[in-house]
Order: structure tokens, then C-alpha cells, then sequence
């Protein structure tokens, strides 16, 4: 992967960057994505910001390298404090992490949010977690969608203002993804209940402490809800 072709996940982010759009990429690791959006034309400014000192000097040397360095500004920084006032930042990504950080960083960083009008999520577990921020902080999901690409699956949550309720289904299966149910998405919640399934019959052998009990009604909830999902 490079600048020139990304990753089919990457790729997937990139197209929900509106044109002319004003980037922040989080945890940008070389960079690749907002090389790739000016190099396509797509946007002509970007912050690409790095919490961890050896990718934050490969973005630099990458952008360095592309000549690229009037377009992007590669900014060492914990999430959001990557991000200065007069940047002018109105889209937001933050790919290639789990649910609860992405969440994290969007609420230790929710001051930096007042000109943002979008936000791209690609979360790599417990997308969840996304939602939940989304509905607690006057966010809305505009759309979703899900891909494999090396045997893993993903999804992308994209946000914009607004205020939404989400039932319990929707909140974890994803409103878009549950209406749309594609052969992937089966297949990833499939893994999962059958992943549960296995660790629930475990725990049926082991011993009956108070965690162990809290540990498999939640396991039971969730195989409930996904039989639901998958069988309707």
C-alpha cells in the first residue's frame, strides 16, 4: 500500500471525504490517505496527526517525499490536539483502531469538533462503542458499510450532525448494515455467535462465582440478539 493505491479499507474511507473537504487524519500512520485525497484531486489541505513518534516521522518523510508538504501539515499529537482553531478542519477520519479509542478520542477531544460537519470512523472491533458517543454528543450516522479484505472484516461509520435514536439492534448491528444485511455482514456476525456459543459452553464447565454468572448473561444476551438479527 502507498499513496498511489491504498488498502480496499482505505479506499473505502477515502470516498466518504466530500470534495474540497478540510482533513484531520488521526493516528494517519504514513500518511497515505491524505496523500492520496490531494493527489486525487479530492481535497488540497490536511492534518495528518500522530500520537507515536516513529510513524509521526514516517508521515512527515512520506509527505516529504510526495511533495506534498504546502498540503499537509503532519502534527505530533495525542487524538484531537493534533488539531489547531485555524486549521479550519471540517472532516474528520480516524481509521484502523478499536471502537471504545475511536470513541475516546472524539470525547477528550470534542472541543476541537466546532467546525466539523463529518466525522469517518473505521473502527476494527466493537463499532458499538461509536454509536453510542454519536447519540450521547449530537451526531447522527449517515452511512455505513462493511468489507473483507485479507480475511478481516470491517466497517465504517460516517457521522454528521443531528440528533438520532437507535434500538438496541441497531445499536449494535448498525442501523444501514442491519437494513442491508449483506453476505459479509452474515458472515461476520455469524463468527461471532458461533465465537460466543464456544466460550459460553466453556464457561458452563466452569466454576459458578458472581463474574462468571455476569459473564454469561452477557454472553446469552448477545447470542440472543444476534439469533434475532440472523434469523429474520
Amino acid at each position: 500500500m502507498n499513496s498511489d493505491k491504498l488498502s480496499e479499507r482505505l479506499t473505502a474511507v477515502a470516498s466518504f471525504v466530500e470534495s474540497g473537504a478540510v482533513l484531520a487524519d488521526i493516528g494517519s500512520d504514513h500518511a497515505y490517505l491524505p496523500c492520496y485525497l490531494i493527489r486525487t484531486g479530492i481535497i488540497s489541505k490536511a492534518i495528518a496527526g500522530e500520537v507515536v513518534k516513529g510513524p509521526f516521522e514516517s508521515a512527515k518523510k512520506n509527505v516529504k517525499k510526495e511533495g506534498l508538504e504546502n498540503n499537509i501539515i503532519v502534527r505530533l499529537g495525542n487524538g484531537l490536539q493534533a488539531v489547531e482553531e485555524n486549521d479550519g478542519v471540517d472532516t474528520i477520519t480516524i481509521a484502523g483502531m478499536g471502537g471504545p479509542l475511536i470513541a475516546s478520542i472524539l470525547q477528550e477531544g470534542n472541543a476541537k469538533l466546532g467546525k466539523v460537519k463529518r466525522i469517518i470512523t473505521q473502527p476494527n472491533i466493537h463499532s458499538s462503542s461509536i454509536r453510542e458517543w454519536a447519540v450521547q454528543n449530537g451526531w447522527t450516522i449517515i452511512e455505513e458499510e462493511i468489507l473483507k479484505e485479507d480475511g478481516k472484516i470491517y466497517e465504517i461509520i460516517v457521522l454528521e450532525r443531528g440528533k438520532a435514536e437507535y434500538d438496541e439492534l441497531e445499536m449494535k448491528f448498525g442501523p444501514y448494515l442491519l437494513e442491508d444485511k449483506s453476505p459479509i455482514f452474515v458472515e461476520k456476525w455469524e463468527r461471532e455467535l458461533a465465537e460466543w456459543k464456544r466460550i459460553l459452553d466453556s464457561l458452563e464447565k466452569a466454576g459458578d462465582t458472581d463474574e462468571i454468572q455476569r459473564r454469561k448473561e452477557q454472553l446469552r444476551k448477545k447470542i440472543e440478539l444476534a439469533g434475532r438479527v440472523l434469523t429474520n
